[in-house]
């Protein structure tokens, strides 16, 4: 009898740790994803126990792996230690498909948009603007303001393609993933910079700076991304 004690301990604690090693790697699979940016909060320990049905101690260990890994700083998700070569293509993709759509969606703006949509698109260049005065993570602000934007060509397709693809579509804090702070927040206020040409073009009905505005900001992501992909191999920029 005495020896099944240490047994039924062993299988408890190989239960833990297959368990710690799920839920680890569910919220792996939810950063990877872009599901949680670098500045972004992971779920409550009471959220995640209830989505993933385990104890506060299965929840903890996970989330103490992430922070091992350097994917966790204090209650946000940090920058990853590397940088996901295949996941940069990904990215790259996005914004080829993206831009000629947004850049048309700009100048339809420009010409469509109603006094509402116009306000709403300077709530959302605002809120963007909190979030980098407050170093907070910009990627839904800046979704919000793409979709804005979106809405206000009145044409649902233009919408439904940014909601389609949700967050995917904003892949820019994965640029500086291993940046200083100093330049996360440069890069931020660059994007802010950006953001904001495009928004006084369609404010004041001028379709063709608005698409100029909108294929400088997107072609400009997609300069930055190729760089860190030289960067990567080790070639230097032109």
């Amino acid at each position: 009898m005495v020896t099944d004690v240490p047994e039924q301990q062993k299988q408890r604690s190989k239960s833990s740790g297959s368990l710690v090693t799920k839920v680890s790697l569910s919220l792996r699979n939810a950063i990877a994803s872009g599901q949680y940016g670098p500045g972004d909060r992971l779920p409550s320990e009471i959220e995640m126990t209830e989505a993933h049905g385990v104890s506060r101690t299965v929840v903890r260990e996970a989330v103490t792996a992430l922070r091992c890994d350097g994917l966790k700083r204090g209650k946000e998700v940090s920058s990853a230690p590397g940088v996901d070569r295949a996941r940069l293509s990904s990215d790259l993709e996005v914004l080829e498909i993206r831009t000629p759509l947004e850049i048309e969606a700009a100048g339809l703006a420009a010409l469509r948009r109603s006094p509402s949509q116009e306000e709403a698109i300077f709530d959302c260049h605002a809120r963007l603007l909190e979030c980098i005065e407050q170093n907070r993570s910009i990627r839904e602000a800046d979704l919000a303001l793409h979709i804005a934007v979106a809405t206000a060509t009145n044409n649902p397709l233009f919408t439904q393609f940014l909601e389609l693809h949700g967050q995917a579509v904003i892949p820019q804090s994965r640029v500086v993933s291993e940046a200083a702070e100093n330049d996360q927040t440069a890069y931020r206020r660059l994007i802010h910079k950006e953001h904001e040409a495009i928004v006084i073009a369609i404010s004041d009905r001028n379709e063709q700076d608005a698409k100029l505005a909108m294929q400088a900001h997107l072609r400009g992501s997609q300069n930055r991304y190729r760089d860190m992909m030289r960067d990567l191999r080790g070639i230097a920029h032109s």
